[in-house]
């Protein structure tokens, strides 16, 4: 599967044509989708026009950007013009209208980018798998009957399949981080208002929109496409004036490397601890300074739940809500309608604790690697693993809310395979506003590994 910014350089050079990678991304599709149900709207038409006016633009060497015909899917939760924007829900109107794209959507269109389709999400991105009954379940590009994770499972399976070499996901409690770890493929969730954001999110500002891709290079040149100002988003960072790919190839010596193999609170599966160990020692071995260190904090989950069940609460109340609404959707908001605005503003100051101790602790460490997830793919179409305690998808994440509570950039990387060959994924988080920081330490992990080349070994139908 041939990396975006490969195919760019293919472009460019005209080894490589944007219409022959667009068709090899559809014809990904068509061979794979009916298993997993990446995609809920696929344009082939359209973006094979769209290929063809790129491959007409490089022949000219006149390109619109850094991302002219690299074929793109977008996931189901950002607006997309012509294109509903159905969030895996029964209770939105497909006639729209849709006249306007998200800012990263937009930035996209920009620069060229074939955009092949849109791709699953649960109903209105609310947990950590992949299904609603809009569009039904998403499997596991290594095992269809797995699931994706989610909420941007569409787009983690998508990219791990070679149905196209970018995708846009979203990331409110690690929506992006969750399917990058279960699918081993990589994903971002930048510094809270890098990728702007519009429509807000009724999660508030506890959702970030984040690429995903097969290669961290691939995740940085995203990046340099979706970030930069939008004045929709009242939140919205300066635009970048240097882009991501600047030294990422610059190695770790001498980083210093917090290395958290539990939090000090969760229980890992052993094989994905110890996935999680080898990998910080390759980091090691390129000349980090690795201290096993937890940051010192108690797991944040009741303040995230107050936040997440009381955006549920907010999403369902313009409704009127019956049983095609996912039923752990109406639970949870029927417990976020029940927090009054002191609960929600005791939950807002954990959370602001939390992201002062963090800025702590970056103080003394560049880095904190964790694992993403403490285990691997469950059976598709459960919302929690078998025998968990707990119906709830933050029972299962422990690695991932807390740092879209702190706002930070969090990066998943594949860092290697069970005996039962599923993926697991090393978390490396960052300071806010340190995204590059992130995404060199991940770049030089898979500099000097191979897991981001492995194929995974679904068969056609």
């Amino acid at each position: 599967m041939t990396q975006a910014t490969e195919l760019v350089e293919g472009y460019r050079t005209g080894a490589l044509s944007p219409v022959e990678a667009t068709q090899d991304a559809l014809n990904a599709i068509e061979k794979y989708d009916e298993q997993v149900n990446a995609f809920v709207l696929v344009d082939a038409e359209g973006a094979l026009a769209a290929a063809k006016e790129s491959e007409a633009r490089w022949r000219a060497g006149t390109p619109l950007g850094p991302g002219d015909g690299v074929p793109t899917s977008i996931k189901d939760a950002l607006w997309t013009i012509g294109w509903p924007t159905m969030r895996g829900s029964t209770m939105i109107d497909p006639a729209g209208p849709w006249d306007q794209d998200a800012p990263s959507v937009a930035r996209l269109r920009e620069t060229g980018a074939v955009i092949l389709g849109k791709t699953t999400t649960p109903e209105y991105s609310w947990k950590g798998v992949t299904d609603s009954y809009t569009y039904g379940a998403t499997g596991n590009p290594w095992d269809a009957t797995k699931t994706s994770g989610g909420s941007s499972g569409g787009s983690a399976t998508a990219v791990g399949l070679g149905m196209g070499a970018w995708s846009l996901g979203t990331d409110g409690g690690g929506s992006v981080r969750i399917p990058a770890a279960f699918t081993g493929t990589v994903a971002l969730k930048p510094t809270y208002g890098l990728i702007p954001l519009f429509p807000p999110s009724a999660f508030g500002t506890l959702s970030h929109a984040g690429p995903m891709t097969r290669t961290v290079r691939d995740a940085a040149a995203l990046l340099d496409v979706v970030s930069g100002f939008d004045p929709r988003d009242w939140s919205a960072m300066p635009t970048p004036a240097t882009s991501f790919l600047h030294g990422i190839d610059d190695g770790v010596a001498g980083l210093r490397i917090a290395f958290s193999a539990d939090l000090g609170f969760v229980n890992n599966d052993p094989e994905v601890e110890a996935l999680v160990r080898t990998a910080v020692g390759v980091l090691a071995d390129a000349g980090a300074v690795v201290t096993e260190v937890d940051p010192g904090f108690t797991d944040p989950i009741d303040a995230f739940n107050v936040l997440w069940w009381s955006g549920a609460a907010k999403v369902l109340s313009a409704y009127d809500v019956d049983d095609r609404v996912d039923p752990g959707l109406r639970r949870v908001a029927e417990l976020g309608a029940a927090y009054s605005a002191s609960d929600f503003l005791d939950a807002t100051n954990i959370r602001m604790e939390l992201g002062t101790l963090m800025g702590k602790f970056h103080e003394q460490y560049d880095v904190l690697i964790t694992p993403t997830l403490p285990i691997t793919a469950f059976p598709v179409g459960q919302d929690v693993p078998d025998g968990s305690a707990s119906p709830d998808w933050t029972d299962w994440t422990p690695y991932t809310y807390a740092f879209n509570l702190t706002q930070q950039p969090a990066l998943s990387v594949p860092c290697g395979f069970t005996k039962s060959g599923l993926p697991a994924g090393l978390q490396v988080v960052a300071a806010r506003h340190a995204d590059a920081l992130t995404l060199r330490v991940g770049h030089t992990y898979q500099a000097a590994t191979d897991w981001h080349h492995r194929t995974p070994t679904l068969e056609a139908q």
